[in-house]
């Protein structure tokens, strides 16, 4: 398992300060594109064919702007904060646990959505929303959202498994045997999040409010519960192809996952379904976002226009198993069906508790939250067994 990530952890502030906006302006006009455009991005969002033939759009991208697209996949928030602050890059695809790190530490620069006319067809939910718009201005353009979902298999549990309880508390399960070695967790410190969520839903005297907003004793008792956990843990999982894998020759039978993996175990015949548990779900809106330096700014407003196109919303949404930004993008796509939004749970909007950064400066608790770099440092020291 790969653990670099606590070490950029280690140097997130424990707050975010207002006096950190950054200073530059949007772009207010576009010039000749530079020919070249350099994306970090999750696994399955940038996609060339190469996987597939029939999931490309850069290649028709790269036709028409003359932009000859890099991708560089990132397995979490914590590598594309660092991968940012490294610098090189224009655009990343940032879900809410990384773009306010970016915002704040000017990493990333204000965009015109004057110049991108798609923005007028952005779903209504997701527009000024807290995770890229701060004081009004906004950071970035809304690319796709989704959940983190439960993944079983269909032999081990022939009826769906209704809580994450099978993931956090030792059981027999339908099959006879334990739990233990058998179930994932995710490795990213923001899984602390689900763990709150678990215990907000199931103890509710801890008086949880926000999962990604806990007291000191709220917070005790998530790491209570995630070091109970580490006993079952076959793997704490990064790598989504690893735990596809991992599904089909490890003997994993429970696991919180993305709709992503689930596809993909499915196509390849896998005895794999998924369920949103009755606590809900953690899950992700995630931003394109510009990097503050970048080199082929009008390449990128190209892409931030681009990646708008329902086709290219729906095609997404089919790969990855996440849900377009724009509405339409749920018919404009024959890899996607007129079912697909509905499988990859549009409708549950409401129902997700969509991950963000955890601020000390905390609203639900009065001002009193434990901060992101607390989490990264207890988070690495309970995979280590402490």
């Amino acid at each position: 398992m790969q653990r670099r990530w606590w070490v950029w952890g280690l140097v997130i502030m424990a707050g975010l300060s207002m006096a950190q906006l950054p200073a530059n302006r949007a772009k207010q006009s576009l010039g000749k594109t530079e020919g070249k455009l350099n994306i970090i991005a999750w696994a399955g969002y940038i996609e060339n064919g190469s996987s597939d033939k029939a999931y490309d759009w850069v290649t028709p991208f790269e036709k028409a702007t003359g932009c000859k697209v890099s991708v560089k996949v990132a397995g979490s928030s914590d590598e594309m904060v660092a991968l940012m602050n490294q610098g090189g890059y224009d655009l990343v695809t940032a879900s809410g646990d990384a773009s306010l790190r970016l915002i704040y530490g000017n990493k990333v620069q204000p965009i015109n959505w004057n110049l991108i006319p798609s923005t007028k067809n952005l779903d209504k939910r997701l527009i000024n929303a807290p995770w890229y718009t701060v004081n009004g201005v906004r950071y970035g353009v809304p690319y796709q959202f989704g959940l983190n979902v439960l993944a079983y298999n269909t032999k081990v549990f022939p009826t769906p498994p209704d809580s994450w309880k099978v993931v956090f508390e030792e059981m027999i399960l339908p099959d006879g045997k334990s739990n233990k070695g058998r179930i994932q967790a995710y490795y990213g410190p923001i899984y602390i999040a689900d763990a709150a969520l678990y215990l907000m839903k199931t103890k509710p005297e801890l008086g949880i409010k926000d999962p990604y907003e806990l007291t000191e004793a709220q917070y005790q008792e998530a790491l209570k519960l995630l070091r109970q956990q580490r006993a079952l843990v076959q793997r704490y999982w990064n790598d989504a192809n690893a735990q596809v894998q991992d599904f089909t020759n490890e003997g994993v039978v429970a696991a919180p996952t993305w709709p992503f993996q689930v596809n993909t175990l499915k196509a390849n015949k896998q005895p794999i379904d998924s369920v949103v548990p009755k606590e809900g779900a953690t899950g992700w809106a995630d931003t394109t976002m510009m990097h503050a330096d970048a080199k082929n700014p009008n390449c990128a407003y190209k892409w931030l226009e681009w990646s708008l196109n329902p086709k290219v919303q729906g095609d997404v949404a089919a790969w990855f198993g996440s849900n377009p930004v724009v509405p339409q993008g749920c018919t404009a796509s024959k890899l996607l069906g007129a079912e697909g939004c509905k499988a990859n749970g549009y409708q549950d909007f409401d129902k997700i508790y969509f991950w963000k950064t955890p601020i000390a400066s905390c609203k639900s608790q009065g001002g009193k939250c434990v901060p992101y770099s607390r989490w990264v440092s207890d988070y690495v020291a309970i995979q280590g067994g402490r």
